[in-house]
């Protein structure tokens, strides 16, 4: 693919407070990514979604293995964090509109119910995904929209994660068993090509 179409979408996934401040899930190279996230969504704020990552209240507002998973968390529901955790990080709310704000309560983006049928009706073929983290949210959010027939970008330099080594994995398995349907590109060439 030699350009990005005016009509591909940016998601930015989990570019929040949460993971950006020193929780217990802390990103420490969220900040590092930060500046390039931002460059891509500047390019086309109103063809951007920012994903927020949102806790149930507590784990017995969870259901299955996700009540298992805020047992081990239990720090990191919303009745134990202070809310302004689950904001976006600075200056990424201050592009909110024309940006869109898209909460989920799972890993993927695409756990929205009306987020492939709205990307459908406007047109879109092509998502360029950012965010953190690159073996968690990331990797649903890319999954599913390859499921779904979606073209995706990802500016590996635009990706993050606390794991060095399963980010560098995620790289190298989209390189070499997604290449048909996942591109891989550095920020500058997306901010080039995405005209």
């Amino acid at each position: 693919m030699s350009t990005l179409e005016r009509t591909a979408v940016h998601i930015a996934v989990d570019m929040q407070c949460l993971f950006a401040e020193p929780t217990e899930w802390f990103v420490p190279w969220l900040p590092r990514v930060l500046p390039n996230v931002l460059e891509i969504a500047r390019r086309h704020p109103d063809r951007t979604i920012f994903t927020r990552f949102i806790p149930p209240q507590d784990p017995e507002h969870a259901t299955g293995a996700w009540r298992d998973y805020y047992e081990r968390w239990r720090s990191m529901t919303r009745d134990r964090i202070d809310p302004h955790l689950l904001e976006l990080v600075e200056p990424l709310r201050k592009l909110v509109p024309p940006a869109k704000v898209l909460n989920k309560t799972v890993y993927s983006a695409f756990g929205h119910p009306r987020l492939a049928h709205s990307l459908r009706r406007h047109g879109v073929e092509t998502l360029i995904v950012t965010g953190g983290e690159t073996d968690v949210c990331v990797l649903a959010t890319v999954m599913a929209a390859v499921d779904l027939g979606f073209h995706v970008v990802l500016p590996d330099d635009a990706l993050c994660s606390a794991n060095d080594a399963t980010h560098d994995a995620l790289i190298k398995l989209y390189h070499e068993r997604y290449s048909q349907q996942i591109e891989t590109m550095p920020t500058e060439r997306v901010l080039r090509d995405w005209v």
